[in-house]
């Protein structure tokens, strides 16, 4: 096993990123129901609301981005944005779902889309470095490098 890691723990491991897929894609389908709620509603003016509620600072990057997303759900873009949505998810529960089942397959997947991040991590703390973008790209670089090698090299882990 790589890096002196048991069967057991490469098995939590796997495990551990198959929850963590998991619960990225139902929270991203949370907000993105919660959202398409707002569609029949003045959605910016609740959206800011909630950010002011929540004593988030509007200008900041994640509730920005929230912000942005209400200010559009009225917008013909939609569909195009419950595409987006549908498809993350479907990624995230089937990534999920291999990982769990311990799959090659997910195991190239989740290398595959944790390296797409990579880059755009690298430019986020090239403009401003923080904690929790040095924390994302660290733990991302970790879980791409352990799903390359478990892919590679995993015995007796992919089914």
């Amino acid at each position: 096993m790589p890096f002196g890691i048991s069967q057991a723990a490469a098995s939590k491991t796997l495990r551990t990123v198959a929850l963590i897929e998991a619960s990225k894609g139902r929270l991203v389908l949370l907000v993105g129901f919660g959202l398409l709620s707002l569609a029949h509603h003045d959605a910016q003016r609740i959206a800011e609301q909630w950010v002011a509620h929540s004593h988030l600072n509007p200008g900041s990057r994640y509730p920005r981005i929230f912000l942005d997303l209400a200010g559009q759900i009225t917008s013909p873009r939609i569909p195009l944005i419950a595409a987006g949505v549908g498809i993350y998810v479907l990624v995230r529960f089937v990534e999920a779902y291999g990982l769990w089942y311990y799959k090659k397959w997910a195991q190239w997947v989740s290398a595959v889309s944790g390296g797409i991040y990579i880059p755009f991590e690298l430019l986020e703390l090239r403009e401003h470095v923080t904690w929790l973008g040095l924390t994302a790209l660290t733990l991302n670089l970790l879980v791409v490098v352990l799903m390359l090698y478990f892919a590679l090299h995993g015995k007796g882990m992919a089914k």
